[in-house]
């Protein structure tokens, strides 16, 4: 009897993970795994905070269904991020997982999120190939190439021969110094040198002496958003602005939130990103004014959009299924949703479930005594090239 009662106690335990049932029918749960404490702290901020404010804007019932968000701090820890979404889904019943800091973080849930047919809406991490690692995936954020393709083509019109990359070293790194590297080369310049930084705690001094002896015309950089306060310090103690290199990069470096703690000696980088606070149209506006009211001023950054839009996935797929919370039928609404984000015209690639959006080239300059990235490029319409490429 005993062995008899075990095997369907685990049967019962198998059939919620599979298909997690909700302790009410009415509510949907959607849980947010951020890095709230630790060095990504930021980011789970931002993202918290975008979430939250799409729900006070839009109100906490669709399609019939009250909305309910659960939000777990992960602290970056992958093995912390897999157990919280194992019990987001057996304990509160989530019927979406949303948020993940990092790769590792997004990669850790993906097993998870298959078994349970739940979506994993990621709404930070960016390299390229996390949607491959489980159907259920979707992303709002962007990916690193999505950015870093675009800065090479920039770079080549404008006169930039030769550059040294330095990038952190895990998978958006990766990725980023691969797209860049690869498309300025095929463009005719020089990449003269390839430099790859530890992720945690780097100390870039002695990377910086290293791209001034080279003597580029810019350096391409990639950091975590939260690490380019510490790299434009470096940048401008080392005398690489003095010495005419150029900085460059994707727009994590010269994250909205941290701009004014970096303080003057980000002006002049050029990024390539798909958001800014300054972005100019009556959406991000509205959004900035709203976000920075319901935050005590808070500026909000490209992780605070990834989070609002995340919501708005959720939203507009439960309106599509009339409030059908189970995983596939909410996959199916998701894959092909269009809609206006504060950052520009959005939508997700029916095929590869990545987020195609604008892709803008910004300067960083002084506007009313505080700095802002300001967009003066567009490119329309950028799919992941990564998975373009393989397509």
């Amino acid at each position: 009897m005993i062995s008899r009662f075990s095997l369907l106690a685990a049967a019962l335990g198998a059939a919620l993970l599979a298909a997690p049932a909700r302790a009410d029918d009415n509510t949907v749960t959607i849980g947010m795994i951020l890095p709230m404490t630790g060095p990504q702290a930021s980011t789970g901020k931002q993202e918290r905070a975008g979430a939250e404010l799409y729900i006070q804007q839009h109100g906490d019932t669709v399609a019939g269904k009250k909305i309910a968000l659960v939000v777990k701090d992960d602290a970056s820890a992958a093995d912390v991020t897999k157990r919280l979404a194992e019990e987001l889904i057996g304990n509160d019943h989530a019927a979406v997982l949303m948020g993940f800091g990092l790769t590792p973080l997004a990669l850790a849930a993906a097993p998870v999120a298959t078994e349970a047919k739940v979506p994993e809406i990621v709404t930070a991490a960016a390299t390229a190939m996390i949607t491959e690692k489980s159907p259920y995936i979707v992303r709002t954020s962007f990916t690193l190439p999505q950015a870093s393709a675009p800065m090479a083509e920039w770079s080549l019109k404008n006169g930039i021969k030769k550059v040294v990359t330095i990038v952190a070293d895990y998978g958006p790194g990766v990725d980023a110094e691969k797209w860049f590297s690869d498309t300025f080369e095929k463009g005719g310049g020089t990449v003269a040198e390839k430099i790859r930084v530890p992720l945690k705690n780097p100390d870039f001094a002695p990377f910086l002496q290293r791209v001034k002896d080279d003597a580029p015309d810019a350096v391409f950089v990639f950091v975590p958003s939260g690490q380019g306060a510490v790299f434009m310090k470096e940048f401008v103690e080392r005398g690489l602005d003095k010495a005419g290199i150029k900085l460059i990069g994707t727009g994590d470096v010269t994250d909205d939130d941290l701009l004014a703690d970096i303080g003057d000696s980000a002006l002049g980088a050029v990024t390539a990103h798909h958001y800014s606070a300054d972005h100019d149209s009556p959406e991000n506006k509205a959004f900035v004014a709203a976000f920075e009211k319901a935050n005590n001023g808070m500026r909000p950054n490209f992780m605070a959009v990834g989070g609002y839009d995340g919501m708005a996935l959720v939203y507009q797929a439960l309106e599509k299924t009339k409030g059908d919370a189970s995983g596939d039928a909410l996959l199916a609404a998701m894959k092909g949703m269009s809609w206006m984000s504060p950052r520009g015209p959005v939508s997700i690639d029916p095929e590869t479930r990545d987020i195609v959006q604008n892709i803008y080239v910004r300067k960083v300059e002084k506007k009313d005594g505080a700095l802002y990235n300001v967009e003066f490029a567009t490119i329309p319409d950028v799919k992941d090239p990564y998975k373009a490429a393989k397509h």
